[in-house]
């Protein structure tokens, strides 16, 4: 009776077939229109961070990493570089990065263009154009501040070249301005929820890497999932040297007391 019962509920060919029509003539309606092609999409190839952002970011448009300086946003700015590279150009505007870190996350520097602009209306005059070669499949720029020179006018020109080139445009700032809030397509917040170290904590110990928080802020061209926690290490996998330990031994002598709950640190990596 039950299994009768169960066969009779279960959807038959006629059900498919229904369900597929609806799906191609009313896509609009349906999940597939959340759904994105891989052409489309820049990977990270950090699986949990891809599935937040519905997959990658999405090219041809901007998106924002946003959250104060050493919250992870430069480390993920580097994974979009390095997926950018391992294929075709990417370009790095009014940020200066450790190139021994981005090569650590995967950047081959001899794909990657570094444009230095101090000022605000240099780096919107480099981005446009660099975008507007077409060349360059992301390119990370110091996020423009909201205002007359650097405001809507600039931001729109950008997402329309960033459209017509089908580049992704990466934003990086501490908190993004109105206009950069309004043209984003996915905004993205970082943040340090976890410090790791080598060894025992103290006056001297080396950071092992962190675990950064990255909050999916706006998404229109995926449905929102959320957020997602990134793991971050160190590239500098090795042990203080025996000279530097052995002044941390007798700087924690001389101090007197436990090193164990002390706040100063010696760190031998950099973080974004």
């Amino acid at each position: 009776m039950g299994a009768d019962l169960a066969l009779s509920r279960a959807p038959g060919p006629s059900f498919a077939a229904l369900r597929e029509r609806l799906e191609r003539e009313h896509r609009e309606a349906t999940a597939a229109a959340f759904a994105l092609g891989d052409e489309a999409l820049v990977r990270t190839g950090i699986g949990s961070l891809d599935a937040a952002v519905g997959g990658g970011f999405p090219r041809g448009t901007i998106a924002s990493l946003e959250g104060p300086p050493s919250s992870g946003r430069s480390a993920l700015a580097a994974r979009l570089l390095a997926a950018a590279t391992r294929r075709g150009l990417g370009a790095l505007i009014g940020i200066d990065l450790f190139p021994p870190a981005l090569v650590a996350a995967g950047v081959r520097l001899d794909r990657l263009l570094v444009v230095r602009a101090a000022e605000p209306i240099a780096v919107a005059r480099a981005a446009d154009i660099v975008v507007r070669s077409g060349a360059f499949t992301v390119v990370v720029i110091a996020a423009l501040p909201g205002g007359r020179r650097t405001g809507a006018a600039a931001w729109t020109r950008l997402a329309g070249l960033a459209h017509r080139a089908n580049a992704l445009l990466v934003a990086v700032a501490d908190e993004g301005s109105a206009e950069l809030r309004y043209f984003a397509s996915l905004r993205l917040e970082t943040a340090i929820e976890r410090v790791r170290w080598n060894g025992p904590a103290g006056h001297c110990c080396e950071l092992a890497g962190y675990d950064v928080r990255a909050l999916v802020r706006k998404h229109k061209r995926a449905a929102p999932v959320g957020d997602a926690l990134v793991r971050c290490d160190s590239f500098e996998d090795r042990p203080l040297p025996v000279d530097v330990r052995e002044a941390c031994a007798q700087r924690v002598e001389v101090a007197g007391g436990s090193a164990e709950g002390r706040t100063r640190v010696f760190a031998t990596s950099a973080g974004g």
